[in-house]
């Protein structure tokens, strides 16, 4: 991992709070690409609706949708088990449900990152009761060893270290979303 630099334009405004950058934009966009080729070919014969985990999976989500070469439908989720914490509550509450009704299709959670595996457990269990045809997860980080709870990850983009990290789409009270790279968070919260 690169140190962050701190005459980088594109995050001057942020510097005081981040650290090494853990995911280049490039290396997001090159594992993106690969994701969205195996996702096409995975489900060539009956694409999926991909159900995105918001609000930090959706960069990932947009970027994701445009490499698989699919008619692939999408919806939203929001859940919470963070509130402006930087260590997850282990509580689940469901902020916004799905529109569409999911019986008998092909569901692909679309999350941006797996930590202790707690609110993707539930989230898993939670739409299985609604009779998909299937249900895997396509999750752009895996934070490896912090699991409480094991679920399975059909698509990983990165296994990466415990630090806490923001950008592309990850925050800290809703701050950094923006940065298209990922860096650990070395601020206050």
């Amino acid at each position: 991992m690169a140190p962050h630099s701190s005459d980088d334009l594109s995050t001057h405004w942020a510097r005081h709070e981040l650290g090494e950058v853990v995911i280049s934009a490039k290396d997001l966009q090159a594992k993106i690409v690969e994701l969205g080729q195996q996702i096409t070919k995975d489900y060539q014969d009956n694409p999926p609706l991909l159900v995105c985990v918001l609000k930090g999976a959706v960069n990932f989500l947009a970027d994701l949708m445009r490499e698989i070469e699919l008619p692939v439908t999408v919806d939203f989720m929001a859940v919470s088990s963070y509130g402006a914490a930087t260590k997850t509550s282990g509580v689940v509450q469901i902020l916004k449900d799905l529109d569409t009704d999911i019986a008998g299709r092909e569901i692909l959670i679309v999350e941006d990152i797996v930590d202790s595996g707690l609110t993707l457990d539930y989230l898993l269990r939670y739409l299985g009761e609604r009779g998909p045809k299937s249900i895997e997860v396509c999750a752009l980080l895996h934070k490896v060893g912090l699991q409480r709870v094991e679920v399975p990850l059909k698509y990983v983009g990165f296994a990466i270290p415990e630090a806490f990290v923001v950008g592309y789409g990850l925050d800290v009270a809703e701050r950094y979303r923006n940065l298209d790279a990922i860096y650990t968070f070395v601020g206050e919260a």
